[in-house]
């Protein structure tokens, strides 16, 4: 297979994954994934702005920021005043919120697993995983990646 064709293959798999994990939690929690993931990391960040989800999610402080105005406006997250810097804001999620997180986290589980896990081999699943933490660290840290050089099927990178 030529990188063309894996680059193809691995887009395609993205946006069908995104679209049947989507589905599953709009229809079990009216719930969209693009919500359900700031919102995971909401969760899970203390005193959480808007720079550490966009940095979470790969994806820009402005876009982020609008995205959190529609989180906000459904009722399930809330910004609070940063006592330490005024030009910024804290994100928690509310009690409504919460409540859907942890439901919809369930459904997203399950989804997940029977998406990505259950097709595979313990050891497929595992390589799979590390391959993919290997290539987003080579886009991340371009530098970093190419200072190994060996015979591994990745084109002499690790």
């Amino acid at each position: 297979m030529d990188s063309a064709a894996l680059f193809s293959d691995l887009i395609r798999f993205e946006t069908e994954l995104w679209n049947t994990v989507t589905a599953r939690l709009r229809s079990a929690h009216g719930l969209e994934l693009h919500y359900f993931e700031p919102m995971q990391v909401i969760a899970h960040t203390p005193d959480c702005r808007v720079q550490e989800i966009a940095d979470a999610l790969s994806i820009t402080v402005g876009g982020t920021s609008k995205l959190i105005d529609r989180i906000e406006a459904a009722g399930w997250c809330r910004r609070r005043e940063n006592p330490r810097d005024r030009r910024s804001s804290y994100v928690d999620l509310t009690p409504a919120g919460r409540r859907l997180l942890a439901a919809a986290g369930r459904t997203f589980a399950e989804e997940v697993e029977g998406r990505l896990r259950s097709p595979l081999s313990s050891r497929q699943f595992q390589e799979f995983g590390a391959t993919i933490r290997q290539l987003r660290h080579a886009l991340r840290y371009p530098a970093t990646s190419l200072t190994s050089s060996t015979n591994d099927g990745l084109g002499g990178r690790t």
